[in-house]
C-alpha cells in the first residue's frame, strides 16, 4: 500500500518503521522542523526524520500547514500530499494541525473508501482527547489506558473509531514505561488495520465519557503536600520524564522521578510529606538543586532511589 506518513516523535518513529518493514509503500513524510538539542543546543531531526532519511524516503518539515501562517511552505507541503498518490494518510503525534485539505488528500481506505487519513492516539476514545493522555490518564488513577485508531476529522480527536487496543496502567507505571508500551501497541495495531485494509469500518464515538488531557505545564511540577499519598505518587510518576515533579529538600529544589505510597505509623503530623524512602540500584534520582549525577549511565545520588511517597499523616520508613 502507498502511504504518507505525519509524526514526529519516538512513538510515531515506531509505527513508520513498522509500516515500512510490513513492505508498504511510505511515499512521503510530514515531520516538524529540527530542534535546538543538547548542550550545544545543536540543531537535531525528529526521530520520524531520521528514519525517512535511512530509508531514503522525501521528507518536508514545515512550520505549519496553515496557509495563512506560512504560506509557502504550507502550501509546498499540501501539494505534495495532493500529488504524491497516497491511499492513505496516517498521522501519530505530528504536533501540527491538519488542515481538511490534508485530510482529504489520500486517495482512501477500508470498506467505503471513505477513510483517508488514520490518527494513533494514545488513549481508548472518548476518554483523554488532546496533548497529553498517557500522562493524565496515570494521573487521575485509570486502570485502563490504550490506543485508538481514529478516522480523522477536523475536530481534537473527535472523529470516528477504527480499532483499539487495551492495557491495564500498573501502580508502577511511569509515563516512560507506559509510553513504550504504547508505543510498541501503536505501531502493531497501526499494521494489523491495513491488513485489512479493504474490509476496515469506523463507529462514532460515543458522546459519554469524554475527557480532555490538558497539556502538561511546568507549573504543574511542584508537589503538593497536602494531597494524599496516592495522588502525589501518581503526579510524580506522570511527570516523568516531563517535566519531573519537583520538592524543596533544605532550600534546594529536587527533581523526583518515581514514587509509591507505604504504609507507615509512628508520630504521624497530619499535612506532613515526604519523599525519602531508600533503595538501591538504578532507575535513578537527579540531585538536589535539578541537577543529575551519572554513574555508570544511571541517575544516582548515593545510589538512593525515590520510591515512597506519604503525605496527609504517613510518614515513610527508612
Amino acid at each position: 500500500m502507498r502511504i504518507a506518513f505525519a509524526g514526529t516523535p519516538a512513538f510515531a518513529a515506531a509505527a513508520l518503521s513498522a509500516l515500512i518493514d510490513a513492505g508498504h509503500e511510505v511515499c512521503l513524510v510530514l515531520t516538524q522542523p529540527d530542534r535546538p538539542s543538547g548542550r550545544g543546543m545543536k540543531l537535531k531531526p525528529s526521530a520520524v526524520k531520521e528514519v525517512a532519511l535511512a530509508h531514503n524516503i522525501p521528507v518536508l518539515t514545515p512550520i505549519s500547514l496553515s496557509v495563512k501562517r506560512a504560506p509557502e511552505e504550507a502550501e509546498e507541503a499540501l501539494v505534495a500530499l495532493e500529488n504524491s498518490g497516497a491511499d492513505v494518510l496516517i498521522v501519530a503525534a505530528y504536533g501540527l494541525i491538519l488542515p481538511q485539505r490534508a485530510l482529504d488528500a489520500a486517495r482512501g481506505i477500508g470498506r467505503d473508501g471513505d477513510i483517508k487519513s488514520i490518527n494513533i492516539h494514545g488513549s481508548i476514545l472518548p476518554r483523554w482527547r488532546g496533548a497529553a493522555p498517557v500522562q493524565r490518564a496515570i494521573e487521575t488513577g485509570d486502570a485502563v489506558t490504550g490506543i485508538t485508531l481514529m478516522k480523522m476529522e477536523a475536530g481534537l480527536d473527535t472523529g470516528p473509531m477504527i480499532l483499539k487496543s487495551e492495557t491495564a496502567i500498573t501502580d508502577t507505571d511511569t509515563s516512560v514505561t507506559l509510553f513504550e508500551r504504547l508505543t510498541e501497541m501503536g505501531a502493531e495495531l497501526i499494521v494489523k488495520a491495513l491488513e485489512q485494509a479493504d474490509s476496515l469500518t469506523w463507529e462514532a464515538q460515543p458522546e459519554e465519557g469524554v475527557t480532555y488531557a490538558e497539556k502538561i505545564l511546568k507549573s504543574e511540577a511542584p508537589i503538593d503536600w497536602s494531597l494524599p499519598a496516592e495522588v502525589v505518587a501518581r503526579r510524580i510518576r506522570a511527570f516523568n520524564p516531563f517535566p519531573f515533579a519537583t520538592a524543596v529538600l533544605k532550600g534546594e529544589t529536587v527533581k523526583i522521578r518515581n514514587a509509591a505510597t507505604i504504609d507507615a505509623c509512628g508520630n504521624c503530623r497530619p499535612g506532613l510529606g515526604k519523599a525519602l524512602h531508600r533503595s538501591r540500584g538504578g532507575g535513578g534520582v537527579p540531585a538536589a538543586g535539578g541537577r543529575e549525577i551519572q554513574e555508570g549511565g544511571v541517575a544516582q545520588t548515593q545510589k538512593a532511589q525515590t520510591r515512597a511517597v506519604c503525605s496527609g499523616g504517613r510518614e515513610p520508613a527508612f
